[in-house]
């Protein structure tokens, strides 16, 4: 194992550090596909918000928290409705699929006024969440599906008023968030020109920086031994809510419901909770499994075992034969129990390089 831990490390380290950090260079509406800039590029109209430095924000105090590395403002708005799918594409700085798989992503948004959002400072945002999604019921994070190629993707409040928003939707990526300060925030904003006959707001806003801390329970996390449910940071989800579409399977993430209760502010799902069910799981199905094990694959040999039973004088040898055969069981069950614990070690083995790594 270690040698194979040091050829990885060589590998990545072979690996341009602009890889592991990224962007947002797409963003679709209801199937229109708008373009972006790589960063420093400024060579499209688009309606995204070009940084020029695809590192991370990090620090919750950070004045680019906003928007990302010294964004700037877009040339252009792209034109939504309430109810509008809006997909994000991440990549990495190269161009390719997106590098990190653990943590949460969260979409906000903030009205740009009447002047709209060509002249608008993003320093002066509030901000009200619309929907956010961490950890999978199959134990994964959603944001792991955009290391596959796949788009983050939500849709808009129901019944949001017309007028130019900035929809800001931000990755946190928690790999080296055991220690203060080392969450990796990577916010990315664009402009929405929003039509319709809605007339929704949100009853509470916040600003950015300023509604996330160092230490919140989030951000200040080892989400390679997390105990619990995972909690999001900051705002609740706000009354004029959006909706998640999941990455993974499609299905919804936060609701498109008119709630505030903190009780959606942690993820249904926790690490520990995936693991206690799989092993319930597991066990429940051992009598069945060990049956099958034992049990001739062929109907007709089942039948006849069933037959031989109820034979008083074949009844010693049947004993004998099952005992033999739950001996047998019973050694290949504790080998796979070896060869389970080993692997079980793999991840947090994974952990601890990617910690030196990263």
């Amino acid at each position: 194992m270690k040698a194979a831990t040091n050829f990885v490390l060589s590998l990545l380290a072979a690996v341009p550090l602009v890889a592991a950090h990224g962007y947002v260079s797409e963003l679709t509406v209801d199937g229109k596909t708008y373009k972006g800039n790589t960063p420093n590029s400024n060579s499209v109209k688009s309606p995204i918000r070009m940084i020029d430095d695809v590192s991370p924000v990090k620090g919750a105090t950070n004045k680019y928290l906003a928007c990302g590395q010294n964004a700037q403002k877009a040339a252009t708005v792209a034109t939504a409705k309430p109810g509008s799918k809006v997909s994000f594409q991440w990549v990495n700085g190269n161009g390719g699929d997106w590098p990190h798989n653990v943590g949460p992503m969260l979409t906000y948004m903030a009205s740009c006024g009447d002047a709209g959002c060509a002249s608008f400072d993003a320093a002066d945002a509030k901000w009200f969440k619309i929907e956010e999604t961490g950890l999978q019921s199959d134990g994964t994070w959603a944001q792991a599906a955009l290391t596959q190629g796949a788009p983050a993707e939500v849709q808009l409040p129901s019944d949001i008023a017309s007028g130019e928003y900035l929809i800001r939707h931000e990755i946190i990526a928690l790999h080296t968030a055991m220690s203060e300060g080392g969450a990796e925030f990577y916010p990315s904003c664009a402009q929405l020109k929003i039509s319709g006959s809605g007339s929704g707001s949100p009853k509470s806003t916040v600003s950015l920086p300023g509604a996330y801390k160092d230490t919140d329970a989030g951000l200040l996390v080892d989400v390679y031994d997390l105990v619990g449910d995972y909690v999001f940071p900051g705002p609740a989800i706000s009354n004029l809510a959006g909706k998640t579409i999941n990455a993974i399977d499609g299905s919804g993430g936060s609701d498109d419901s008119d709630s505030t209760d903190d009780s959606s502010h942690s993820s249904s799902e926790s690490a520990s909770a995936t693991g206690t069910a799989s092993s319930t799981s597991t066990s429940t199905g051992s009598v069945s499994a060990s049956a099958s094990a034992v049990a001739p694959a062929s109907p007709s040999a089942t039948s006849s075992k069933s037959a031989s039973a109820t034979k008083t004088s074949s009844s010693a040898s049947a004993s004998a034969s099952a005992a033999d055969e739950s001996e047998c069981e019973e050694e290949d069950e504790e080998d796979a129990d070896d060869e389970e614990s080993e692997d079980a070690q793999y991840p947090r083995r994974w952990s601890r390089v990617m910690r030196a790594i990263l």
